[in-house]
Parts: C-alpha cells; sequence; structure tokens
C-alpha cells in the first residue's frame, strides 16, 4: 500500500506519522491515533506515506523524524509530550532540528491555569511542558496540560516530493540533509481526545490551506463470498499499481474492503473519477458486492429485511449466540428479528427446538440433517418469514476425520423451503464462529436478493 500511494503522490503534497511511546512497542496500548490522522488526512487530499512506532527514547524518536521528513513535506509526531522523565518528544525536536528548548512564560501561565481551575496544585516538573523547540510555535490545547509544536526545518521552499522518487534519491546521494529541508514537523499529545481536537481544530485546517490544489476521494465497496486473490484476478487491470483511481483491498475474517481512491485538481473532478470506478468495480463483481463505506452484512440484510417487510428467527449452536449479536448490534432490529435460541447441546436441540431424537443419534448434531430441521423448528416456532441455523465443531477440539474442527452446517429455511450447506473453516475457535455468522446473513442476503 505504501509503496502504490509513494508512486501515485510522488509530487504531492503528503505526510509521515511517528508514534512515540513505550506503551506501543509492548502491546498495552493500540495506536488508534495513526489511523485516526491516517483517514482525516486522506480527507484532505494528503495521502500518509509512512508511520513510524518507536519507543521514548531520544536518538530512536530523532532517527524517526529524519526518515518521516524524507518521506513526506508533513510530520506529525504524536505521544512523549507529558511532564515526566521519559517524555522526550520535545527534547528530540529540538535536537533534530538543531536548536535549544526555551521557556515560554505565557505556555506555563496557561498550565498554572489549568490546575487552578480544577483546585489542583501544580506539580513542579508540569514547568517542562511550556518549553518549546527555538523558532518553533505552540499548538495550543484546551483539554489539557500539554501544549503541541510546529516547526519547520529550514530551506527557501517546501520540497514536497516524496523519498521514492529518483530525484530525492538524487539530492540524498549528494546531500543527506537535503532531503529533510523545508518540511513541516508537528508533535501532539498522545493522549487521543487531546490530540484529536488539537487536530481537527488547528493543524487540519492549516494543512489543508498548505495542500491546496490537489484533492483525493476515498469510497468503500465491502465484499463477501470468495477471497481476496479471487477479487483481484476479476478486477484484473483496476488493481494495478500508479493508476489513478487505485483500487485497494484489505481483508478482515472474510470481508473484503475495496478502497478507490480517486485524485484529481478538484473535489467535483475526483468524485466523478471515484463513482466511475465504483460503478465498474461493481459491474464486474456483481453479487460479491454487498455494501458501502461502513456497512456490515447484518446492517444490509436488516435493511433488506426491512424494505421486504419479513422477520428472522435464529437457532444457534457452534455460533453460540453470534448471528443475533450482529444483528442486534444495529438499532431497530426489533423490527425484523423476533429472537433466537442457542440450543448449545443435543437435549436442547431435542427439547427445545423439538428436534427430532432419533435424526440426531443417526446422523449426528453436526449434520446436514441437524441443521435442517433446526431452521425447520425455529421457524415453525416462531412463525417469522425465514429462520437461520448453524451446527457445527469450532474446536479446537472435537474434531474427527469424518467431521473435522472448522465443519458447519448453516441452514436458511423459508417458505419456499430449506437450503443447507456445508462449510469448513479454519483458524482460531473465535474466527470459525464468526466466518460462520457472516457466511450465514450472507446466505440470507442472497436468497432476499433473489
Amino acid at each position: 500500500m505504501t509503496f502504490i500511494l509513494l508512486e501515485m503522490f510522488k509530487i504531492m503534497a503528503s505526510a509521515s506519522i511517528v508514534s512515540i511511546g513505550n506503551e506501543l512497542l509492548i502491546g498495552h496500548t493500540t495506536d488508534t491515533n495513526a489511523t485516526f490522522i491516517c483517514q482525516r488526512l486522506l480527507s484532505v487530499g494528503v495521502p500518509v506515506l509512512s508511520v513510524y512506532t518507536v519507543g521514548d527514547d531520544i536518538g530512536q524518536i530523532v532517527r524517526a523524524l529524519k526518515r518521516a521528513t524524507e518521506d513526506a513535506c508533513f510530520v506529525i509526531a504524536t505521544g512523549g509530550l507529558g511532564p515526566t522523565d521519559d517524555d522526550v518528544t520535545r527534547q528530540a525536536f529540538a535536537s533534530f532540528l538543531n536548536v535549544e528548548l526555551v521557556f515560554h512564560e505565557k505556555l506555563l501561565e496557561h498550565i498554572r491555569c489549568f490546575f487552578e481551575r480544577r483546585d489542583i496544585k501544580m506539580a513542579q516538573n508540569n514547568k517542562v511542558q511550556a518549553y518549546l523547540p527555538a523558532g518553533a510555535e505552540s499548538i495550543a490545547n484546551r483539554m489539557g496540560t500539554a501544549p503541541g509544536i510546529w516547526a519547520e526545518t529550514s530551506a527557501q521552499e517546501h520540497k514536497c516530493i516524496s523519498a521514492q522518487d529518483t530525484r530525492a534519491q538524487d539530492i540524498r546521494a549528494q546531500d543527506t540533509d537535503s532531503a529533510t529541508e523545508g518540511k513541516i514537523l508537528i508533535a501532539l499529545p498522545g493522549v487521543p481526545s487531546e490530540m484529536k481536537e488539537m487536530f481537527e481544530t488547528l493543524v487540519l485546517p492549516r494543512l489543508k490551506g498548505l495542500a491546496q490544489g490537489q484533492v483525493e476521494v476515498v469510497k468503500k465497496l465491502k465484499c463477501f463470498g470468495t477471497g481476496e486473490s479471487n477479487i483481484a484476478a476479476t478486477l484484473g487491470e483496476l488493481m494495478q499499481r500508479g493508476r489513478n483511481p487505485l483500487v485497494n483491498s484489505t481483508v478482515d475474517c472474510g470481508v473484503v474492503t475495496l478502497h478507490v481512491v480517486a485524485a484529481g485538481k478538484d473535489r467535483k473532478q475526483a468524485e466523478e473519477l471515484a463513482d466511475k470506478y465504483v460503478g465498474i468495480v461493481r459491474d464486474r463483481l456483481g453479487k460479491i458486492v454487498f455494501g458501502t463505506e461502513d456497512q456490515t452484512l447484518a446492517e444490509v440484510v436488516g435493511l433488506m429485511l426491512t424494505e421486504q417487510n419479513k422477520t428472522l428467527v435464529v437457532a444457534e449452536s457452534c455460533t453460540g449466540g453470534t448471528i443475533a449479536k450482529l444483528i442486534t448490534d444495529n438499532p431497530g432490529a426489533s423490527a425484523y428479528f423476533t429472537h433466537g435460541w442457542i440450543t448449545y447441546s443435543n437435549a436442547a436441540k431435542i427439547n427445545g427446538l423439538g428436534v427430532p431424537k432419533e435424526l440426531i443419534e443417526k446422523y449426528g448434531a453436526v449434520s446436514e440433517e441437524a441443521a435442517s430441521a433446526m431452521a425447520i423448528s425455529a421457524r415453525e416456532k416462531a412463525g417469522t418469514d425465514f429462520a437461520i441455523a448453524t451446527t457445527g465443531i469450532a474446536g479446537p477440539t472435537g474434531g474427527s476425520e469424518q467431521k473435522p474442527v472448522g465443519l458447519v452446517y448453516i441452514s436458511i429455511n423459508s417458505n419456499d423451503g430449506c437450503r443447507t450447506e456445508r462449510f469448513i473453516f479454519s483458524h482460531s475457535r473465535q474466527s470459525i464462529r464468526l466466518r460462520a455468522a457472516l457466511t450465514a446473513l450472507n446466505m440470507l442476503r442472497l436468497k432476499l436478493g433473489n
């Protein structure tokens, strides 16, 4: 993905992110800040070309800033602006810029007022937050004590080229430092609420102004029912590198998200180009596409049930209520979803749903016959238009040569009969259950679309 964007935007304003903090490296904290910044920058047509994660070490931060400024015009760092000894971002910025830290009385007064409003005595170590690298300006923090930093590396003009541009490579060959000149460096607190407020109100508008003249639009298509490689083969040249628009893909538990990234001289041109290729992708993939943007399978199925004035009940064994949860995660689900049974044991299937004991004894609880009987009984008892039933072996134990771990039967019952399919899913117990639930919803979506 990074290489594709570098090729596509090599002469456009771009950004690099430096995420700072030991907690990110030891797995205690997920870096949601970088994701947020990437999304917001993309909304104003500024692609993020790289993300670096480093610990609370001045040397590591300086090296990351060096690489980031070689990559992009705008470098945004988060974390390390607190008052403790391990908060060393301001020192690293000063070191990278080759300047001293300068004390600002106005910043200290703001910090004092922050504590006074809360009737708390300011600790002496908070004074360090009133220091900025010489020549830098502060970014006001309305929600906390740590001001941000806005600085520029010295140069007569900005050189907004990527590190992958051959011209940039020639520059670095002659003078290693020149590729880092004329760049904007921004430091923001690591606390997500503070970072987001400062970025949205004080940073993004300025960056948008600096990046004027370029607009990028991203449209998303959600797909289910085939693998990422099959989708790539079907789309063919649409997913080639260096195209405009560019079509990228990501996959999560069987859901493939296609990003159609279109660039234009203005938003209207970019929007029209993106919409055109969204249509082309839809035509090629057909029913594999189930939604747009951040729609889920359960949300789409719910909309279809609502539009058709149909109702649904579920009878779950191996999925353990996952289908019901996905459905009821959506507001208004009570309009089409009545209830469900979690019949995990054989006794529950027999006594709760009325599945014949003889059927289970003959074919087993994990069988096409059992899944069909569960769906039929559930629909009859609930009086709904549709019923979904699942039964399988989620693992990690309980499988056999005839019935391996990951084997799942899914049945959809309606007034025109019962359709039951056999699947074998892989990976963890959690993954098997989720894949089975999503597959069940997709089966119902396809049936509703007939």
